[in-house]
């Protein structure tokens, strides 16, 4: 099986693929062609991963699935959430975003957080999608090297170390994206039984 993963974010694609069986191949969307930047207008994480799935089928013709994560701080009242990418500006640069966010928080002693992964799968002329959800807390400083966007500041549930501090493996394993992948998984490999 073929499937196309609509996204630019090559630390995605690479976490991903390390999720998926051998037998489902994902194509990035350098393999199929397209260069341009699909359109993330909607007001939820839900509404964008449908709107990258549809854009991906309707202008390229191919099954498809595509995300979108936020991270969602409880003091900010669910911030950056659909904003996480560009919440310190249209840069995107995550820097920028957990300096905002440190900042932000800087006072409140409720550090809990929450990132979530919403999956949208086009197969078949069928729409469906998985939700994977990680709870933790932001950290009053960055550590680690690894991982990328929040993961230096965020901890999760039942953790010392930050995502950036842990494997990939590991992070696959409790992480948000990690838990959408392997419902998406799971639901491939019942359609093919």
């Amino acid at each position: 099986m073929k499937l196309v993963f609509a996204t630019n974010n090559l630390n995605k694609l690479k976490e991903v693929q390390a999720l998926v069986p051998n037998h489902i191949e994902l194509l990035s969307l350098s393999d199929i062609g397209c260069n341009e930047d699909i359109p993330e207008t909607q007001p939820t994480i839900e509404g964008n991963a449908i709107q990258k799935a549809e854009y991906i089928k309707n202008n390229y013709g191919y099954d498809c699935f595509a995300d979108d994560t936020g991270l969602e701080v409880d003091a900010l009242n669910g911030e950056p959430g659909v904003y996480s990418a560009r919440y310190a500006g249209p840069q995107r640069n995550a820097e920028d975003n957990m300096n905002k966010l440190l900042s932000a928080l800087q006072n409140k002693p409720n550090r809990k957080a929450q990132f979530k992964t919403v999956i949208a799968l086009h197969l078949n002329g069928k729409l469906k999608s998985f939700t994977g959800i990680c709870k933790g807390e932001i950290t009053s400083e960055k550590h680690g090297e690894k991982g990328f966007g929040y993961d230096p500041i965020f901890k999760a549930e039942g953790y010392t170390q930050t995502f950036a501090e842990i494997s990939l493996e590991e992070k696959n394993k409790i992480g948000h994206r990690g838990k959408a992948v392997s419902m998406l998984v799971n639901y491939l490999e019942n359609l093919s039984e």
